[in-house]
């Protein structure tokens, strides 16, 4: 008898939650039935969208690519699909949709929006630079081809400040590296790490702390002649640097 009256009481959520999948699948069922047009399921789309119910806007999105896929308003449906997705945050689906109208709408209205905002999806996706850095690199990849494509858009000179941005966070990565291993008392190790910054990522700010680090590091190893040389190349580089009087201390301590 307890038992009975359990099940009862589970019934009610139960029904109501079967209740509320029939009415959604019977509404985008009527959609569909009604015979609407391409331009009536976009016109309604919009408004959704319009008022920022992106779920209804998405719903009706999808029935107008399902049921009109050679439409007019086929790539605009593709489109806002992605804009849904980056307003929601959902920056891999984002991307995999601005992609996507890209390779199935190559004529597209949208193609050059769709092509930068592919390219700032996978920068919102780029972490700090302790972390994995997959979507620093697409992101940076992305916003080259951009500026490859449409070199004198206004968007350009935006891609090329988000370029600088990224590869000065890649710089980082490796500089922070290369200090980790002088801390953890492996000096060869940081050497690897401030060479990568010199050779890979010359326009950032780090480039010069690699140097004043690389010149350390050898001189702590009593590498000498290496170290002087770089610091004859540093003052070459660097003329007006701030750590010249630290260089010349360390400059002084080799040639006594």
């Amino acid at each position: 008898m307890i038992l009975k009256k359990n099940i009862f009481w589970l019934f009610p959520p139960f029904l109501a939650l079967i209740t509320f999948f029939c009415f959604e699948s019977c509404k985008n069922t009527e959609v569909l039935r009604t015979g609407s047009s391409a331009e009536d399921l976009y016109n309604k789309a919009m408004s959704y969208y319009k008022d920022e119910d992106y779920y209804e806007a998405q719903q009706y999105f999808d029935i107008l690519k399902l049921q009109y896929p050679a439409s007019i308003y086929a790539d605009d449906a593709q489109y806002y699909l992605a804009e849904i997705n980056f307003k929601k945050g959902e920056f891999v689906l984002a991307a995999y949709n601005y992609n996507y109208l890209r390779r199935a709408y190559p004529n597209s209205e949208f193609y050059k929006e769709a092509m930068f905002k592919t390219a700032l999806s996978y920068y919102e996706l780029s972490p700090t630079y302790d972390r994995d850095q997959e979507y620093t690199f697409k992101a940076i990849q992305a916003f080259a081809e951009f500026q490859a494509f449409f070199p004198q858009d206004s968007l350009s000179k935006i891609a090329n400040e988000k370029i600088i941005e990224l590869r000065d966070k890649l710089g980082h990565r490796e500089f922070f590296t290369a200090e980790l291993y002088r801390k953890l008392y492996s000096p060869r190790a940081s050497l690897i790490y401030y060479d990568a910054v010199i050779e890979d990522y010359p326009d950032t700010k780090y480039y010069e702390l690699a140097y004043v680090g690389k010149i350390e590091v050898l001189y702590e190893l009593f590498r000498y002649d290496e170290a002087l040389g770089l610091i004859k190349l540093f003052r070459q580089i660097f003329p007006n640097s701030s750590y010249l009087d630290k260089i010349k201390s360390l400059e002084s301590s080799m040639i006594k």
